[in-house]
C-alpha cells in the first residue's frame, strides 16, 4: 500500500481554518474538536503518519503488518468507533530502558500503535490552534523548526548588528544547564566579517 506523507488538501484547508480562527481571535474557545480527531480522513492520515515513523510494537505486541494484514481499513473502522462511542479506553505503555550515550540507561514509553494514531490524530487537530499562539522567535516542539534553526537565526542576527540578552535553556538526557550571556559586547567589525563570512 503506498502511503503520502504530504497533509491531504481536505485535512491541510482544515488546518487552515483553525489556524486563522486561532491567530485572529486569540481568545476564542474551540469547543468542537472531538468530531474532527474522529474523522476517517484524519484517522487515517494519522495512521500513515505513526506508519513512516515506525517504531516497536506497544504492551499489545501489535505491528504495522499485522494490522496491514488483518485490514487497515477495519482496523481504522473499528478505532474510529470506540471513538465516536467514547468507549475508546489508552492501552499501557511498555517501558524499555535504553542506553545512554555517556553510560547508564534512561526509561523510554513506547505506546501501542492505536494510542500513536490516536495521538497524531489529535496533534493534526490541535497543533495549528497552539501554533497560532507562538512567537515567531519561537522554536522548541514546533513543525519545521529545530534547535540548528535556533542557532542559525540567533548567528544571522549577530551578524546583522543586533545586541540582546540571550537566555538559551539546553537540555538533553543527560546533562541540563541555563546560560545568559550579553551579546552587547560584539568584538570589531573584523571579527564580524569573520564569523558571518
Amino acid at each position: 500500500m503506498a502511503m503520502s506523507l504530504q497533509t491531504p488538501d481536505k485535512i491541510r484547508s482544515l488546518q487552515r481554518k483553525l489556524y486563522c480562527k486561532a491567530k485572529a481571535e486569540p481568545a476564542f474557545r474551540f469547543y468542537v474538536l472531538y468530531d474532527k480527531i474522529c474523522r476517517e480522513d484524519i484517522l487515517s492520515h494519522a495512521y500513515d503518519l505513526v506508519h513512516a515513523n515506525a517504531g516497536a510494537p506497544g504492551v499489545d505486541g501489535m505491528t504495522f503488518e499485522q494490522i496491514d494484514a488483518a485490514g487497515l481499513e477495519a482496523w481504522l473502522a473499528g478505532l474510529r468507533d470506540e471513538l465516536v462511542t467514547k468507549t475508546y479506553q489508552t492501552d499501557p505503555v511498555r517501558r524499555v530502558m535504553i542506553p545512554k550515550p555517556g553510560g547508564g540507561e534512561r526509561p523510554l514509553g513506547i505506546p501501542t500503535i492505536r494510542d500513536r494514531v490516536v495521538q497524531a490524530a489529535a496533534k493534526i487537530v490541535l497543533e495549528p490552534i497552539f501554533e497560532a499562539d507562538f512567537e515567531d522567535g519561537a522554536y522548541g516542539y514546533r513543525p519545521r523548526r529545530n534547535a540548528v534553526d535556533a542557532v542559525k537565526e540567533v548567528h544571522r542576527l549577530m551578524c546583522r548588528g543586533y545586541t540582546m540578552l540571550l537566555t538559551l535553556i539546553c537540555r538533553n538526557t543527560s546533562t541540563r544547564f541555563r546560560t545568559r550571556t550579553s551579546l552587547n559586547r560584539w568584538p570589531d567589525a573584523s571579527s564580524t566579517e569573520t564569523c558571518c563570512g
